[in-house]
C-alpha cells in the first residue's frame, strides 16, 4: 500500500474519530418532550386536587386536565446525538438554549421562578372563575419584592398593601409608577400603606431609575393581592410549575361552583395562561401538549389564540382530537356548553 493511500486511510479514521466525540460533546440547546397530563377535577394522592371551603360545590364525572412538557434544564447538558434523535421525533421540539434560559440561570433558580409563576396562576384562575360567575373579591395593591439595597430597603416589606403616594390614592401600579417616576431623583415621597391591617405612612428618597437618570423610582416589585370570600386550595405536586396551567385551573374551578357538568362527562385539556380578567395568554410547548392530551384520551383541546398557527403544525390526529382557539375564559365556558350539547358545533378552530 502506497504512502498516500495509507494516510488517507488514517485520516479517515481520524475524521470518523472526531465525529463520534463531537457527537458526544454537550450541545447549546434545549428539548421540550410531551408530558404527563392531570385531571384537575381528580385528586392527587388521597386528596382532591381543588378544594372550595365556605362555598357550595358540584361533582363532575368528566375531565379538565392540565397538560404539562418535559424540558430539560438551563444547566442540563444533552449531547449533539441526543439533541440529533430529539430533531427527527416529530412530537419533540429543540430550541436554542439562549431563546428559552437566560444567561445565569440556573436549574434552582428556574424552578423557583416556575414554583412562584404557579402560585400566581392559581390566584388569578380563581379570581377569573369568580369574575366568570359574578361573585366579587376584593384586589390590593401590594409589594412583592423590595431591592435590599435599594431606596426602600428597610421601610417597606413583601405583603404591604400600598395605599397612597404623597396623600393620593394609587388604584393600580401604573398610578402609583405614575405618580413617582416623574419626580427628580431624591425627592421624599410619603407612601401610604397598610401592614398587618394597620395604616401607615413610610417616607422614601427616590433614587434614579435605571433607563433615565433624571426619572425616579423606589426600588420595589408590585403584585396584586387577591383576597377571596371563600378559600380555593389547590393541591398539585410541586414538580409541576409555570403559569400554563391557569385556563384549565380557571375553568375546574368555575365548574365546581355551578351545578351540571362543564364537561359532559368527556375528556377536555388545554393550556394557557389566565389573567385575574379572564383573558387567556399564550404558552410553550403547545405541540408537544397537544401530543399529550391525545395520548391520554382528550377530545378536546383549548387553545390561546397566539399560540394557534404553532398548534396546528402539532403531530396530532384531527379525528381523534379537535383544537378550539380561545381568547378569554368566558369564550372557553361558551365552546364548552356548545361542544357538550353538540360534539360537531361549529367551534373557532386552529384546523389545518
Amino acid at each position: 500500500m502506497s504512502r498516500r493511500a495509507v494516510a488517507g486511510l488514517l485520516a479517515l479514521g481520524l475524521i470518523a474519530v472526531g465525529a463520534f466525540l463531537g457527537l458526544r460533546e454537550p450541545s447549546p440547546f434545549v428539548r421540550f418532550s410531551p408530558g404527563p397530563t392531570v385531571n384537575v377535577l381528580g385528586q392527587n394522592g388521597d386528596k382532591k386536587i381543588i378544594t372550595v371551603t365556605g362555598r357550595k360545590t358540584y361533582e363532575d364525572d368528566g375531565a379538565l386536565r392540565l397538560v404539562t412538557v418535559y424540558v430539560t434544564g438551563p444547566k442540563d447538558e444533552q449531547s449533539l446525538a441526543e439533541t440529533l434523535v430529539a430533531w427527527a421525533d416529530p412530537d419533540v421540539a429543540v430550541l436554542p438554549h439562549d431563546s428559552v434560559y437566560r444567561a445565569n440561570e440556573t436549574n434552582k433558580s428556574s424552578r423557583q421562578e416556575s414554583a412562584a409563576e404557579m402560585t400566581s396562576s392559581q390566584d388569578s384562575a380563581t379570581a377569573a372563575a369568580l369574575g366568570a360567575l359574578g361573585i366579587k373579591y376584593r384586589s390590593d395593591l401590594a409589594v412583592a419584592l423590595v431591592d435590599k439595597k435599594g431606596a426602600s430597603a428597610g421601610l417597606l416589606k413583601p405583603g404591604d398593601l400600598l395605599r397612597s403616594v404623597d396623600g393620593k390614592a394609587a388604584a393600580d401600579d401604573a398610578a402609583f409608577i405614575a405618580a413617582i417616576k416623574p419626580l427628580a431623583p431624591g425627592t421624599k415621597v410619603r407612601i401610604g400603606i397598610n401592614r398587618g391591617g394597620e395604616d401607615r405612612e413610610v417616607t422614601i428618597t427616590t433614587r434614579p431609575a435605571p433607563d433615565d437618570k433624571t426619572k425616579s423610582r423606589i426600588n420595589i416589585s408590585i403584585t396584586k393581592k387577591l383576597t377571596f370570600p371563600f378559600k380555593v386550595d389547590i393541591n398539585l405536586d410541586d414538580n409541576i410549575g409555570g403559569p400554563s396551567a391557569g385556563m384549565m385551573f380557571a375553568l375546574s374551578i368555575y365548574d365546581l361552583l355551578t351545578p351540571g357538568s362543564l364537561t359532559g362527562g368527556k375528556v377536555i385539556a388545554g393550556s394557557g395562561e389566565i389573567s385575574p380578567d379572564g383573558v387567556v395568554g399564550p404558552i410553550g410547548g403547545i405541540g408537544q401538549k397537544i401530543v399529550a392530551a391525545q395520548r391520554d384520551g382528550a377530545e378536546l383541546f383549548l387553545v390561546a389564540q397566539e399560540n394557534c398557527a404553532e398548534a396546528a403544525e402539532a403531530h396530532y390526529d384531527k379525528d381523534k382530537i379537535r383544537l378550539v382557539k380561545v381568547h378569554k375564559l368566558k369564550d372557553a365556558i361558551d365552546d364548552l356548553e356548545a361542544w357538550r350539547a353538540n360534539p360537531k358545533a361549529e367551534l373557532p378552530g386552529c384546523g389545518r
